[in-house]
């Protein structure tokens, strides 16, 4: 009889190294935001990917960084007890970049967590030439030895082309306990829809604006109801939400000449909400500006950090 495997595993990574990219192409549904700018995923999400004879639970977590700010150093922590919770670790080392500082930090906080198997993950291996590929490859097991971490295995992937993405689903799935399914068949992600649909909103704000306003951003959903007064057959859903920025000049931004910016955001991530909530949306955006609020705990907690 087949034994069956349950548990969790978690990429980490720099911010931008491919973590919910990853996350996304492993459950085969868009769950984790991902966006070209870095330091996107504020909140730890779960993707569920259901096999016969496994389910894997993924942890995406936001990128280790040196912290800055009260919401970087959160967000540390939050990285931390995450990695003391999981059954196997991927470390996400892009293979368009070369090991840097920063990855040198990550491996080495790594090497003080004991008895987890952790996997080397070669990252966006689609945009670099093969000989170049062999040399990261190399690159990975020399800071491993050298940072006191062994690779149980050292894997180039590919979200975007799909390179060995079902080999790592497999090689996750085997460092796996054995046990029961932890979660109904068919869901996806254990986020609260509210949190999905924020996070929808966010990824479409941060689209295309300056670099200043990635971590600028936070998104609270004030109300989300059925429109009352509906046929049966032909429902809305009401969804009411606040984008945050720090500054009035941002909110400029966010907002664009004469609503521009704040139309196509709500026009890019209604669609992507109707598939979430299953039903039409009417979706109504507004922008306030809460000071400095990355460096205030008050402001922190009232956004969800």
């Amino acid at each position: 009889m087949n034994t069956f495997r349950s548990g969790f595993a978690c990429f980490v990574g720099r911010p931008n190294a491919g973590k919910s990219t990853l996350t996304n192409a492993l459950v085969g549904e868009k769950v984790a935001i991902t966006s070209s700018r870095p330091q996107t995923t504020r909140h730890v999400i779960r993707g569920l990917v259901h096999r016969p004879d496994a389910q894997l639970i993924l942890v995406d977590t936001p990128g280790l960084h040196r912290p800055r700010t009260l919401l970087g150093e959160r967000l540390n922590d939050l990285v931390r007890s995450t990695w003391a919770e999981v059954d196997v670790i991927g470390v996400c080392l892009p293979a368009d970049q070369r090991i840097g500082p920063g990855d040198r930090y990550l491996i080495g906080e790594l090497a003080k967590i004991r008895r987890r198997p952790m996997l080397a993950l070669a990252t966006k291996s689609d945009k670099v030439a093969p000989e170049r590929l062999l040399e990261h490859l190399a690159s990975i097991a020399a800071a491993g030895d050298e940072l006191g971490v062994e690779w149980k295995h050292v894997v180039p992937v590919s979200a975007v082309s799909g390179y060995q993405v079902e080999h790592l689903r497999d090689l996750l799935i085997a460092e796996l306990p054995e046990g029961v399914a932890l979660y109904p068949d068919g869901h996806l992600t254990d986020e609260p829809e509210e949190m999905l649909v924020a996070e929808v909103i966010r990824e479409a704000s941060l689209e295309g604006v300056r670099d200043e306003l990635p971590h600028s951003i936070a998104v609270v959903i004030e109300e989300m109801v059925p429109r009352e007064d509906r046929p049966e057959d032909k429902p809305l859903v009401d969804v009411r939400a606040t984008i945050f920025v720090e500054r009035d000049s941002q909110k400029g931004i966010v907002i664009g000449k004469g609503g521009s910016r704040l139309r196509q955001i709500g026009t890019d991530s209604r669609g992507q909400i109707e598939r979430i909530l299953g039903t039409p949306v009417f979706l109504d955006l507004r922008v306030k500006v809460a000071k400095d609020w990355q460096r205030d705990p008050k402001q922190l907690r009232r956004l969800g950090f």
